[in-house]
């Protein structure tokens, strides 16, 4: 696709379109036009062979009409005006009888956050199929005990543009980039694993160099060498230091759901009616960033036509904003901040994350460690579980060590931490000076959709935080 005017993909003129759409939403509160061409491609090499390969392109539009609380949705793959007349009588109906008062269109524009360069056609599919063999021979070269590499690359090219009733207009182009290795190493019968990832809104010859993926392939082996000597995890009540950068994933999942406007607005979040109340320690400072150039989690718009924004959720303790879209930033009585987000034209936006990470502190990452007598350094996690109603989370720390009199000791596995979102925002006694985002790696669920995400935060010493592990 070299064009990125979405409308002439349809089989009838602009005024046409802009006609339908007109009328689909008179009488309604807020809605668009969304259209949406999207190109994907993988390719993955586990140990030297190529394991996976795929690439698809999809297009289509979804029409939404917003009535109060009210949604109503409608989205085809088939670009023509018959399909688009038949989205606006379905998703229309919600505005019939209603006489909402159409919203004012989204104010202002943001700088280009990246550019619009297409990153699947080079280098090409042979091309990046020898790099990833390349990384594997590097690994295996590197050291006798890796038994397995498996690597993977994958790119994105979304264009999208947003039509509303008022006329309103936006385009936006989005590249998407990423490259995963993950190693296992063994020693005798047994074996781990680490891995590494970096990525972003950027074609390949911006971070795909002989430098980058040598220092992510050494990190993986770093990683999987380090738990080959873990230890079992102890289980009890203790002091945990979380590392800086990707350890944000916690503080995105057990406090940045939490603070989404539409889960406040129901009131089914654990932060729910604490607006201007401390909630974390006082000199923890969270924002959400959708302005960071070249991003994994940025938007120079989100998806609803809103300029993204960096948007101060909690500062030096207290509770001081939430992240909305157009609908419920109404229904609340607030202004949007360029957060309504979703994963495809077939999929309606809701409040969701961009970058969310903590502001840094005035400590050393020496001085904070330095501090526990005993407890838990945990320096990367994996997969976990939150309740965003209770606040209450479990994460599985991928890389962690002990800390006895104030410094690093054995790598430990199987360490878990357990605890409650809100309550462990206030057990925060350090906050570092390091502050640091993730690799450009993190993807984000909810309600059944997918987006792109960033986190980060500087070292952090948490006070009494229950672990969970296989030794007492």
């Amino acid at each position: 696709m070299t064009s990125t005017d979405l409308l002439s993909l349809f089989d009838c003129s602009e005024s046409e379109i802009q006609s339908i759409v007109s009328s689909a939403l008179h009488g309604a509160d807020d809605g668009e036009l969304y259209i949406e061409h999207a190109q994907a491609e993988s390719l993955t090499i586990d140990d030297g062979r190529l394991k996976g390969g795929s690439f698809n392109t999809d297009q289509g539009f979804g029409l939404r009409a917003v009535a109060g609380e009210t949604v109503g949705y409608a989205h085809a793959g088939e670009m023509s005006a018959a399909a688009l007349r038949r989205a606006a009588d379905a998703a229309g109906a919600v505005a019939h009888g209603h006489g909402g008062t159409y919203s004012e269109p989204p104010q202002g524009t943001n700088r280009k956050l990246y550019g619009e360069e297409n990153p699947i056609g080079s280098p090409s599919f042979e091309e990046k199929a020898r790099l990833l063999q390349t990384v594997d021979r590097y690994l295996r070269d590197k050291d006798s005990r890796v038994r397995q590499v498996t690597a993977s690359i994958a790119a994105s090219w979304q264009v999208v543009e947003i039509l509303r009733a008022d006329g309103h207009r936006v385009r936006d182009i989005r590249p998407m980039t990423r490259l995963n290795i993950s190693v296992v190493a063994g020693e005798g019968d047994r074996q781990e694993s680490g891995s590494f990832g970096f990525g972003g809104r950027m074609g390949f010859d911006a971070f795909l160099t002989e430098e980058h993926w040598q220092k992510g392939a050494d990190d993986a082996l770093r990683q999987a060498l380090v738990n080959l000597q873990a230890v079992e995890a102890p289980a009890g009540t203790m002091d945990v230091v979380l590392g800086a950068g990707w350890p944000g994933v916690m503080l995105h999942e057990a406090v940045g759901h939490g603070l989404e406007g539409d889960f406040n607005r129901k009131k089914t979040s654990a932060f729910a009616g604490l607006l201007g109340e401390m909630v974390a320690a006082p000199g923890v400072t969270v924002v959400d960033d959708g302005t960071i150039g070249e991003r994994r989690g940025s938007l120079t718009v989100d998806d609803e036509g809103t300029p993204s924004g960096y948007n101060v959720l909690i500062e030096d303790g207290r509770l001081v904003g939430y992240m909305q879209d157009r609908q419920n930033a109404r229904l609340m009585g607030m202004k949007p901040t360029g957060n309504g987000r979703r994963q495809g034209y077939s999929h309606r936006p809701m409040p969701r994350m961009t970058n969310t990470y903590m502001l840094g502190g005035d400590k050393t990452p020496d001085e904070i460690i330095a501090s526990v007598k005993k407890g838990l350094y945990a320096v990367s996690f994996g997969g976990g579980q939150v309740d965003i109603t209770s606040g209450k989370f479990v994460f599985g720390c991928t890389e962690a060590y002990l800390i006895e009199d104030g410094k690093i000791g054995a790598p430990v596995k199987g360490a878990m931490l357990i605890g409650n979102g809100p309550d462990a925002m206030k057990r925060v006694t350090m906050v570092g000076n390091d502050m640091k985002l993730d690799t450009g790696i993190g993807n984000c669920g909810k309600a059944g959709q997918w987006v792109p995400v960033g986190v980060g935060q500087p070292h952090l010493r948490m006070d009494q935080i229950t672990v969970g592990g296989t030794r007492a």
